[in-house]
């Protein structure tokens, strides 16, 4: 099968969806298909900047909301032009802005389904990153999310929350869609250099003593993510327990303020921020955590969460759809109602190692589901019964029952 990927977000920038995006195109590879990219280019210029002969990269320039994002201005002819080249015989948008657009134009004029993944929350991010965003009402943000999304041919959902939420009425119910759960690339995740003497190094620069209990968050600091609560939470345990740190591993808006507060408050030694770390260094930090933890309620499927899972943490976050397969309550971690109960249900852990080397040894359990080569068949059957299908409509029931026959298979 030849599959093009159309995304905003892609290498070298580092983000969920890079990942997402460039592990996929690794399995479907490894799988014997042939995968193209359309997407945007973080120095502005076309396809020729590009060395790799099945990426086309398109004029952009940077967006003037989030950290290392850009908008991209595909030109129709060279878009369609490129994917005539490869065959191309479905495409899979990881985005639903400008470089979407091209994608629907594209697969109207090549005759060819165009799919989406549905990766983001907009309702919980637009109150951050749009002009006087607090002040625009959901019903208005639903309304630009269902005129975005409605001429995909079927969505693919990473979780039960974003199925129910584009199921809403205001949204598309009846564009066919079926969930298939983000993956981990175990193999790719852990560095070369993830030794137990980089590990040393590490926690020696950074100051961590052995003894200590350390919390990680590792994700964009931002807003968004809920990290001033998370600062929040945090402070309230460290309180509480001397031996106990915190790093946060990432980079964003929200990043200087934090740091200016855990000066003020004389933690500054207890509190630690990385700053941007590149993906291929990331397990390394991982393993210094004891305790993954996340106050964020705008996950559709969290990436940093099965990193968690695959780095054998157990996890503390807020209860919300989007942890329900991933963070077992009393297992591998807790889903905590409220922050506060986040403060006690870190405290537990903090206090009780045998707990957290039990909670551990399940997250490993559970990593086991989210394999890449399931979530690459999974994806295939997907293609498949869509591409038996169009032009004619398709139902979620035979998109499920595709895909979770594969996952039967497997397992």
């Amino acid at each position: 099968m030849n599959i093009a990927l159309f995304s905003d977000s892609y290498l070298p920038t580092k983000s969920g969806v890079v990942t997402v995006v460039v592990q996929l195109r690794k399995i479907l590879t490894e799988l014997g298909h042939h995968v193209v990219v359309v997407t945007v280019s973080p120095h502005g210029g076309g396809q020729a900047e590009e060395a790799d002969p099945d990426v086309l990269r398109v004029y952009s320039i940077p967006a003037p909301f989030g950290d290392n994002q850009y908008i991209g201005f595909p030109h129709k002819r060279a878009v369609v032009a490129f994917l005539k080249k490869h065959g191309v015989q479905i495409i899979h948008s990881h985005t639903e802005f400008y470089i979407a657009h091209a994608a629907k134009r594209a697969g109207k004029a090549l005759h060819i389904p165009v799919i989406a993944t549905t990766h983001t929350m907009w309702e919980d991010f637009y109150k951050y990153y749009l002009m006087g965003g607090r002040l625009i009402p959901v019903r208005v943000i639903r309304k630009i999310v269902q005129r975005l999304y409605k001429k995909f041919y079927a969505l693919i959902n990473v979780s039960e929350k974003a199925h129910d939420y584009f199921k809403l009425p205001a949204i598309l119910p009846r564009t066919p869609s079926a969930v298939i759960p983000n993956a981990i690339d175990t193999k790719s995740f852990f560095a070369r250099n993830d030794t137990e003497e980089a590990l040393f190094a590490l926690r020696k620069s950074l100051a961590i003593r052995e003894d200590e209990v350390t919390l990680v968050f590792i994700g964009r600091v931002a807003e968004e993510k809920r990290v001033e609560e998370l600062f929040d939470v945090v402070v309230r345990v460290l309180e509480q327990r001397p031996n106990v740190k915190m790093l946060f591993v990432g980079a964003g808006g929200a990043s200087y303020d934090l740091e200016r507060a855990a000066h003020r408050q004389r933690l500054e030694q207890r509190i630690l921020f990385t700053g941007f770390i590149n993906w291929e260094s990331l397990s390394l930090y991982y393993r210094l955590g004891d305790i993954f933890v996340t106050a964020s309620l705008s996950e559709m499927h969290s990436m940093t969460a099965l990193e968690a899972l695959v780095s054998r943490l157990p996890i503390v976050c807020r209860r919300d759809e989007s942890f329900l397969d991933t963070v077992f309550d009393g297992k591998n971690g807790y889903l905590a109602d409220s922050d506060d109960a986040m403060v006690e249900r870190i405290l537990d852990l903090v206090d009780h190692p045998e707990r957290r080397a039990a909670f551990a040894a399940y997250s490993h359990e559970v990593a086991k589901h989210f394999s890449l080569r399931t979530h690459g068949l999974r994806t295939v059957a997907f293609y498949e019964t869509v591409l038996a299908h169009y032009p004619q409509a398709v139902s979620d029931a035979e998109l499920q029952a595709a895909v979770d026959a594969v996952q039967r298979a497997e397992d």
